[in-house]
């Protein structure tokens, strides 16, 4: 997909693309943060039929709803491509000696070689989750390397 990128003297950059269908679309970041998405007329590709001004909230869930569903699509391509590697969802259980302690508590590549990719809690998705995210019991944590370092994880996220 071809996405241009125009700077916007005073105001910020706008990110421009069409869709499959044939939909121009836009989005604008302004310099004080705001982000815009702009859907343009089908038979006028000049003129706008639609700005939303899109708070900090609105982006990320935005971001969330768009992204969690190509990190997976992104994971399913590269078990067809590496032999070998997988990918797990774990669910962290009321008990696990982790729930309310770090990620980096949990030392997880270190012990393992394994790596936390992404986080989900309650719908929405943390991507590359740092040392200083705090697992809570419900989230499910998504976790890719070979069979015997993810089966590792799990061990580690129930049992401690």
């Amino acid at each position: 997909m071809d996405i241009q990128q125009t700077a916007l003297p005073g105001i910020g950059l706008k990110h421009e693309f069409d869709t499959q269908s044939g939909r121009h679309i836009a989005v604008i970041s302004h310099r004080s943060g705001r982000r815009d998405l702009i859907v343009y007329d089908r038979n006028d590709p000049d003129r706008a039929c639609e700005a939303i001004a899109l708070n900090d909230d609105e982006a990320d869930a935005l971001v969330e709803l768009l992204g969690a569903p190509r990190i997976v699509q992104r994971l399913n391509d590269l078990h067809r491509e590496i032999e070998g590697l997988v990918s797990l969802q774990l669910p962290i259980p009321a008990g696990s000696p982790y729930a309310g302690r770090t990620l980096g508590e949990a030392r997880i590549r270190t012990r393992t070689g394994a790596s936390v990719v992404a986080v989900v809690r309650r719908g929405q998705v943390q991507t590359s989750p740092g040392p200083d995210y705090r697992f809570e019991a419900g989230d499910v944590v998504v976790v890719v390397g070979d069979e015997e370092n993810t089966s590792e994880v799990s061990d580690i996220l129930t049992d401690g």
